[in-house]
């Protein structure tokens, strides 16, 4: 059965157009120029199974359930909680509305047992399946070394970022775009580290803590701990929800190398699916384990995670994850023999585009400099290095994160 599932996803990935992640921004603004357009444009067609709303140039249907489930009535739903009081286990799978108008920029609907449904025009199209499968749930600038240096992205000054909450917003503005953004002038100590990024989120507790601060003295059962050179991967690909932001700041180092190599994934997977729709369709239906296993003194771990190399929204076929690291990757034995040759194919192929000199961007993290990371998004690594190094950093809630950037009102 899989088999056979697998195989019909990757047809289908042969019919599907690359959307480009400009494509989707831009049909993103056209449909809200759209679900603007003047109420006289409005008409309703009461169909067997919905509501048919034309709104502007966009047709969209309404099922008659989800209505009555979504009415925003005083009864049905709480404004002050932003809560639902209607119990959905009560609508009559088969209700529809006896009487339906457009009045005054909204749609009324009075239902059998004489509720009465009040939607605007501009709420429905915004919360319709046809817009909602035509945007982007964040927009993005997808990256490549010469595209993100060119781009001039500023860093966030420290003593202004921890008292002036516009400094902030334009720090959350970059990195939602990016995947990347930097504090500079932050003291170089764990405490300041620390302060730095409770400006943004809550810090999440792991294996490692909350906050962690190491050298290469191998004391954790994991390659960073260690002098060696670093390919790109994403961190703790072992967890069922990876960490979504990893913070670093070096807070010294006594010697050469161990500059930072970042490698934006979503941009390396949109040119994969530009160029090989299949290879980028298995690759988001495949499930992959990872694990990560430590038996040192102090520490016994065995943390195991499942899913996809590429994660996509099923509505919009957007990329909201990456799953990539080649070290902690477990024993393939969840997909059948005759797939796993196109499986390893399409890794390569991604791997190929990661690995182009021009997508790998490399930062010297000095003393002072902050860098947050996107870790569902953008890749990390680092060259090799000498000497005494000390890196202290964390991992933060992703969900806290993009709830402050929401507060700021910003596109998430």
């Amino acid at each position: 059965m899989f088999n056979r599932t697998l195989r019909a996803a990757v047809g289908h990935a042969r019919r599907l157009p690359a959307l480009s992640a400009t494509r989707l921004q831009w049909r993103h603004r056209v449909l809200q120029v759209r679900a603007c357009a003047d109420a006289r444009a409005a008409s309703l067609r009461v169909l067997d199974d919905c509501l048919e709303l034309k709104y502007g140039d966009t047709p969209m249907r309404f099922n008659y359930v989800w209505l009555r489930d979504h009415c925003r009535s005083a009864s049905s739903y709480n404004p002050a909680t932003n809560q639902r009081s209607l119990d959905t286990a009560e609508i009559d799978l088969r209700v529809r509305p006896e009487s339906s108008r457009i009045e005054e920029g909204h749609v009324v609907l009075t239902w059998p047992d004489g509720h009465v449904s009040k939607f605007s025009l501009d709420w429905l199209a915004a919360n319709s399946y046809e817009v909602k499968k035509q945007g982007v749930v964040q927009p993005r600038v997808l990256w490549n070394a010469g595209v993100y240096e060119g781009a001039n992205v500023p860093a966030a000054e420290w003593e202004k970022f921890m008292s002036c909450d516009a400094e902030l917003r334009q720090f959350l503005q970059n990195y939602l775009l990016y995947g990347i953004a930097f504090v500079d002038g932050v003291p170089a100590t764990v405490e300041a580290t620390e302060a730095v990024t409770q400006r943004i989120s809550l810090i999440r507790q792991t294996t490692y803590g909350g906050m962690w601060s190491f050298t290469s003295d191998f004391s954790r059962g994991d390659t960073a701990y260690s002098q060696l050179a670093l390919d790109h991967h994403t961190d703790t690909s072992y967890f069922q929800e990876p960490c979504g932001i990893q913070v670093f700041h070096c807070l010294k180092h006594e010697g050469t190398g161990g500059r930072t190599l970042l490698v934006d994934g979503f941009h390396a997977a949109e040119k994969l699916r530009q160029r090989s729709p299949r290879s980028f369709r298995l690759l988001t239906q495949v499930p992959i384990g990872h694990e990560y296993i430590e038996n040192t003194d102090g520490h016994q771990n065995h943390i195991t995670g499942i899913g996809p190399v590429l994660n996509v929204y099923p509505w919009n076929d957007e990329l909201y994850l990456i799953r990539y690291n080649n070290y902690d990757r477990s024993v393939i034995n969840t997909v059948p023999y005759d797939v796993i040759q196109r499986w390893y194919e399409a890794h390569r192929e991604l791997t190929t585009e990661l690995r182009r000199p021009e997508n790998e961007l490399w930062v010297k993290l000095n003393p002072g400099k902050v860098i947050f990371v996107d870790n569902w998004r953008v890749l990390h690594g680092r060259e090799s290095f000498t000497g005494l190094r000390q890196i202290c950093g964390c991992y933060l809630t992703r969900d806290d994160v993009l709830s402050r950037a929401r507060g700021f009102r910003l596109h998430v």
